[in-house]
């Protein structure tokens, strides 16, 4: 019996130990996202909305702020909706105005630890020249690294 109940006693040993580690392990993935311009007015405060979204902590009406006037290099804020004071830090640099990247490096909330490396892509054409959607994919994680 004693054998057993040390046994017992380990084996729960080693599971309140792993479990920790577990839990520690960073999110990480690919962000895809679709998003409408129609709020960006190319002033400071102008913003993007997610209309389409393969992850929970920025779904569609997830908005993105842009900080400075118009031009292919801009700081942004990454504005989830609902409750908290939960944002992401970035930058963005579209060479050609429409096409380009982002990169995330923390933020307040859950954005913490949070980067990403995003590829911008315009979603307009030749024969939509007006189309003011946006698709965003790449790499994030929540990792404190």
């Amino acid at each position: 019996m004693k054998r057993l109940m040390f046994g017992f006693a380990v084996v729960v040993a080693l599971l309140v130990a792993v479990a920790p580690l577990a839990s520690a392990t960073p999110r990480s993935g690919t962000l895809e996202v679709d998003k409408n311009c129609s709020g960006y007015t190319g002033g400071p405060g102008s913003y993007c909305t997610f209309y389409a979204s393969n992850v929970d902590w920025a779904p569609a009406g997830t908005n993105v702020f842009y900080l400075q006037p118009a031009t292919n290099s801009n700081d942004v804020i990454l504005d989830p909706p609902g409750h908290g004071n939960n944002k992401a830090f970035g930058h963005c640099y579209l060479p050609d105005g429409l096409n380009g990247n982002c990169t995330f490096a923390g933020g307040t909330g859950k954005f913490t630890h949070f980067h990403a490396t995003i590829t911008v892509t315009w979603l307009g054409g030749p024969n939509d020249p007006d189309n003011l959607n946006f698709h965003w994919e790449g790499a994030y994680s929540f990792s404190p690294h």
